[in-house]
């Protein structure tokens, strides 16, 4: 009997465009969707909502608590809550003395981060489990680094589950690195606004192999950037395209530019008002959703495409519910390929919502959408595999979970991190830039590990990398690139793993 399989071929790690991860499994339709039927939801819980992503606009400060926003994105101040105000005082010092090679700063910042730890604040713990893992003034210890991190995560800290979920990967602990992943993946899940994932940022790598990439760079310097300039003059004498880019450098903080909503929402609606489609749909995801402006749903129905109509329709945002309209307006978007109406499809299908119910034909939907690279489909398919694993105690299955979940996590609010650090790097403050990729290093992300251990050879002692004892000797700069280059290899970056070879 001919059995049919589904093949997964999906962006492992949203690694720099010189490096990609692929990985190619198949699974026979019996495995794969045993234990799921049309008839029954067990492969999914409710706690991401309808699968529909978040209605609600909220601060990537609630989905990331202890975030290091407020002192790289100033505007968001208002957001933090003022009981955290001396952890952001300690965690102030620790990234200025990095800027500034301030040995007496970075002893005063982890000294009081190292007091409020004690006293029970959950993100002082988390910054300890960093200090502790890299041996940063104080001495490095796996199980104090472990320990803290496992406290500020039982609390809730975010980042301090990325830390340990990657620990569990290292330590080849499957099960309990698919189980954090999931719940990380979840909050990236609801971290994303808009329906094309517009607020994901792929970490950039500021290497080729031994040499800085120049070339990539140049495109990341802000207002500053000769390719902005052009785009940006062009927006000022009416190029429609050029004004719904500009929005999009804004408004996401792209590029090197600071994020600002406001001037991001005045470009797109400059570029509207010329005609351009694809402002129209942003335009309607941010009324839809009130992300930087009062919610409006008349707005909403007048700007939406079909992609936004559909979701309107589906939700009875500013309409009466209609799911028949609903999936009429995704197969419209769905045929000219875009990954977003393919989703929804896939999820009306899943859910059974104006439509029979129909598992394989929701599968298939995710399957092209993940494909694609589709951070929200990824999730989907690393739960169905997530739920196949355990039914059918499948290590490979779990693995590839695992994988996936990671995948979508890194999709989350903390990525915004490697933002700021290639915003450093390119205006030539490279210990900042350095602090914050080693920090991205023990969260697992690759292309953090590969930069971090780079600005270590090539920079050396103005790296501004603080040891046990003040800056980093020679030994302990080696023995920390060796260790960062050693982690990236085994995440599949071959150049790290050429250097792994050649030392060994």
């Amino acid at each position: 009997m001919r059995v049919s399989c589904y093949r997964i071929v999906v962006l492992l790690s949203l690694l720099n465009f010189s490096l990609a991860q692929y990985l190619v499994l198949n699974f026979s339709d019996d495995i794969f969707l045993s234990g799921f039927d049309n008839n029954s939801t067990n492969a999914y819980s409710d706690s991401d909502g309808d699968g529909f992503g978040q209605s609600e606009s909220t601060s990537d400060h609630e989905h990331d608590p202890g975030s290091w926003r407020p002192i790289f994105e100033l505007d968001d101040s208002s957001t933090v809550d003022l009981t955290l105000t001396r952890y952001y005082s300690g965690l102030q010092k620790i990234i200025s003395a990095a800027s500034e090679g301030n040995t007496r700063f970075m002893e005063e910042g982890v000294t009081e981060l190292e007091v409020f730890a004690s006293a029970g604040d959950l993100h002082a713990k988390s910054v300890m489990g960093f200090v502790y893992g890299i041996g940063m003034i104080r001495e490095k210890s796996e199980a104090k680094s472990f320990l803290q991190h496992q406290l500020a995560a039982e609390g809730g800290n975010m980042q301090s589950k990325m830390a340990l979920a990657y620990r569990y990967i290292r330590l080849d602990m499957h099960d309990k690195a698919a189980q954090l992943y999931s719940e990380l993946a979840e909050t990236a899940f609801n971290s994303f606004l808009f329906c094309k994932d517009y607020t994901t940022f792929v970490p950039i790598r500021i290497h080729r192999g031994p040499v800085q990439d120049t070339g990539m760079l140049r495109k990341f310097h802000g207002e500053d950037s000769e390719d902005f300039k052009i785009i940006e003059s062009y927006a000022q004498i009416g190029y429609p395209s050029a004004m719904n880019k500009t929005g999009l450098f804004y408004y996401f903080g792209l590029r090197g530019l600071r994020r600002d909503h406001a001037k991001g929402i005045l470009w797109f609606s400059k570029a509207l008002e010329n005609g351009e489609l694809n402002s129209m749909v942003i335009m309607g995801d941010i009324y839809s959703r009130g992300a930087g402006v009062e919610r409006n749903y008349a707005k909403a129905s007048l700007y939406s495409a079909f992609n936004g109509l559909g979701y309107l329709y589906l939700k009875g945002y500013g309409v009466d519910k209609n799911y028949t309209k609903a999936r009429e307006f995704f197969e419209k978007v769905a045929d000219t390929e875009d990954l977003s109406g393919i989703y929804y499809l896939g999820m009306m299908y899943l859910r059974g919502i104006g439509v029979k119910r129909d598992v394989k034909q929701a599968t298939r939907y995710f399957l092209v959408a993940a494909n694609g690279g589709l951070p929200k489909a990824i999730y989907q398919m690393a739960k169905m595999l997530h739920v196949a694993a355990r039914i059918n105690k499948n290590l490979k299955m779990l693995k590839l979970a695992a994988a996936l979940y990671k995948t979508v996590a890194e999709s989350g609010p903390w990525s915004s991190m490697s933002r700021w650090a290639l915003g450093a790097y390119v205006k030539g403050d490279v210990g900042k830039a350095f602090i914050l990729y080693s920090r991205m290093s023990e969260l697992g992300y690759e292309v953090a590990q590969s930069n971090a251990a780079w600005i270590l050879d090539r920079y050396g002692e103005k790296s501004m990398c603080m040891g046990v004892s003040g800056f980093c000797t020679d030994k302990e700069r080696q023995e920390r690139a060796h260790a960062l280059w050693l982690r990236a290899s085994k995440q599949g970056n071959d150049y790290a793993a050429q250097l792994v070879g050649e030392l060994f």
